[in-house]
């Protein structure tokens, strides 16, 4: 993902715990599959990079959530780094495993397990949830170079928050923007149709040139880049998802929606417009 913007309301009795709207961009040639339960992990739901055999963002019939965006700082581009997206989908599937060979049992304790080697990687933010725990916790291994406590695995606040490809609530004209109109939205309506959270995101308007970042690349493609919904011959916004998971007594309701521009053929439409969604509960446990 390379935008996401989210409410976090931990302490809700019923009602919405965490929605969430978000874009994928990448290159067109990279091949993945459409958000859906995996053969070889059945309880993941996600989609999948066939290149790298991770995930971009996902859940759990357990509870577990996790989404990822690169964080852009093009000059310390590595390409000998370990894939980014197993990052999510060993949290979904329990995959990392503590010195004693148990799995991580809550977000901030797998985001400190992830720190431990967070260097090796090119530059990351990491979202993790559980919703059972109403924990959400994130982690991005740059941010404050010269501050390890500053670049340390935190849990998140209540409130509107948003990470596109710097450390989290970074002010990019794009994050701004969504992340308020997300906020409007939910003031009006705690539970908007998930097709209303995915047309906020599918924007194609440009920034300001006075607005953009410095980042280390180009003008002309930082102009590109500082959409919501990014449009240009070889990169862009190949999906967006939306996320509702909600309080309902003892139950947790998950809903789910993504719009992409592949079908799984791998066979690039612009705009996108195929759809998928899925719906589950997940069972509070007893204290």
């Amino acid at each position: 993902m390379c935008l996401i913007v989210f409410d976090w309301r931990p302490d809700a009795v019923d009602g919405p715990l965490f929605t969430l709207a978000a874009n994928r961009d990448e290159f067109f040639r990279r091949t993945a599959e459409p958000i859906n339960w995996w053969h070889d992990a059945p309880t993941v739901l996600a989609g999948r990079d066939l290149v790298g055999g991770g995930t971009w963002l996902g859940l759990s019939r357990e509870g577990r959530f996790a989404a990822l965006t690169n964080y852009r700082a093009p000059h310390e581009m590595r390409a000998d780094a370990p894939t980014r997206g197993t990052l999510v989908s060993d949290w979904l599937n329990g995959a990392a495993r503590a010195a004693d060979g148990s799995p991580h049992e809550t977000p901030l304790a797998y985001l400190q397990h992830v720190a431990q080697t967070g260097d090796i990687y090119n530059g990351f933010n990491l979202l993790v949830g559980d919703w059972t725990r109403r924990e959400l916790a994130w982690y991005c291994n740059r941010g404050n170079r010269d501050n390890r406590a500053e670049r340390a695995p935190a849990l998140l606040a209540p409130g509107t928050h948003g990470i596109s490809n710097a450390v989290l609530d970074t002010a990019w004209p794009k994050l701004v923007k969504k992340r308020a109109e997300l906020g409007t939205l939910l003031a009006r309506d705690a539970l908007p149709p998930l097709e209303r959270l995915i047309d906020l995101m599918r924007d194609p308007r440009l920034a300001r040139d006075d607005e953009l970042p410095s980042t280390g690349i180009p003008l002309e493609r930082e102009r590109v880049l500082s959409a919501a919904f990014i449009e240009s011959p070889e990169y862009g916004t190949r999906g967006t998802t939306a996320l509702r998971v909600s309080a309902q007594g003892e139950v947790i309701s998950v809903a789910i929606a993504e719009r992409s521009d592949d079908n799984g053929s791998h066979r690039i439409v612009r705009p996108g417009d195929f759809e998928r969604s899925f719906a589950f509960n997940i069972v509070r446990q007893s204290e």
